[in-house]
């Protein structure tokens, strides 16, 4: 059997297409990203998109731990704050545990927003899915849940 960089050749044909599809996958995800935080507001761009998306998952949060999740840094949180803040999308609030600190809230108009990005991405995936029966759609979720653990370096729970 041939072997190629310490593999068998199906091996490295396997993870050959893994890494094809996740880069496919990728550019069309940050493309929708884009699409999406347009649709949130016009003037979102989608990193800061994904900084909504944060604050909306995490209810109340720190700029640092919002940073630390998704593996940036500070004066990047706070430029993206900035923007949706003057977009009234966000708001901050003094943190009642560190006085010193505040933390980022979606306001009523943000949380809106982000609800209902939220379902039309969601009908998007069920027209793109609909041929695919609900195992199959399952499956493929819980994949990728499987994946996303790997590589935020959590062992697999599932």
């Amino acid at each position: 059997m041939t072997r190629v960089m310490g593999t068998t050749a199906a091996e490295h044909e396997a993870y050959r297409a893994v890494e094809h599809e996740l880069g496919v996958l990728f550019r069309r995800a940050r493309a929708l990203s884009a699409e999406v935080a347009r649709e949130v507001h016009p003037e979102l761009e989608p990193g800061a998109y994904g900084l909504l998306i944060g604050t909306y998952d995490c209810a109340r949060s720190r700029p640092s731990d919002l940073a630390e999740h998704f593996g940036v840094g500070k004066a990047t949180i706070s430029r993206q704050a900035k923007v949706l803040e003057q977009l009234g999308l966000i708001e901050r609030r003094p943190d009642p545990d560190d006085g010193r600190a505040h933390l980022l809230v979606l306001t009523d108009e943000g949380r809106r927003r982000v609800e209902t990005a939220r379902t039309a991405r969601q009908e998007r995936f069920h027209a793109m899915l609909r041929t695919w029966s609900v195992e199959d759609v399952r499956m493929l979720g819980g994949m990728l849940a499987r994946f996303n653990d790997l590589a935020e370096g959590r062992a697999d729970r599932r």
